[in-house]
């Protein structure tokens, strides 16, 4: 765990990290940590429910892009979503990339759809800060978020000029134009709510 000590020394005494020491320390890490300019915060553990929803939402999604030049991730690969000047690095629930040029093992850079799973904890920052470095990337064309505790669901889409869309109730319908495919939120939710 030599490597991740960068990490936790910038933690217990709030110093900046460059994105180098970041890196390494994540690939000898077993906790995750998002990187905020230099700063790094470590990740909340999840929930059944949480896991449950993204993972639904990660398998119609691997099914759906299978056999294409889309590839779909899951929690564990970062997504660097800014070309300014911030460097940031978080992890979505999930993510697609269809983008050749994401070639990197770690993260990719050019996502086309991100998928946030907000519970109570999280929401405030998955409609804000995230929602804020999300849409400045150049690739992405649709962000969504989905709530962990009740059939609710926010997107925003690039030819929407980011504006929210929420949907609410098992009958409702996500339409990820992005990959071309509509999930009923029962399909979302299913197991977990309903």
């Amino acid at each position: 765990m030599l490597a991740f000590t960068p990490i936790m020394e910038a933690l217990a005494l709030q110093l900046p990290i460059s994105v180098e020491d970041y890196l390494e320390g994540e690939d000898n890490s077993d906790l995750r940590h998002e990187y905020i300019d230099g700063f790094v915060r470590a990740m909340a553990g999840e929930s059944r429910p949480h896991n449950e929803i993204a993972l639904a939402l990660a398998s119609a999604l691997r099914q759906h892009t299978r056999g294409g030049r889309c590839r779909t991730y899951m929690e564990n690969v970062k997504v660097f979503p800014l070309s300014g000047a911030l460097n940031l690095f978080y992890y979505p629930d999930v993510m697609v990339t269809c983008d050749d040029r994401d070639r990197d093992n770690r993260y990719c850079r050019y996502p086309k759809l991100l998928i946030e799973v907000s519970s109570n904890s999280t929401a405030e920052k998955d409609r804000g800060e995230k929602l804020l470095a999300y849409l400045q990337n150049e690739t992405l064309e649709e962000y969504v978020i989905v709530a962990q505790d009740r059939p609710e669901v926010a997107v925003h889409r690039r030819s929407n000029n980011w504006g929210r869309e929420e949907l609410q109730g098992f009958d409702a319908a996500l339409e990820l134009r992005s990959i071309g495919l509509t999930l009923t939120l029962r399909e979302i939710y299913e197991g977990v709510l309903s």
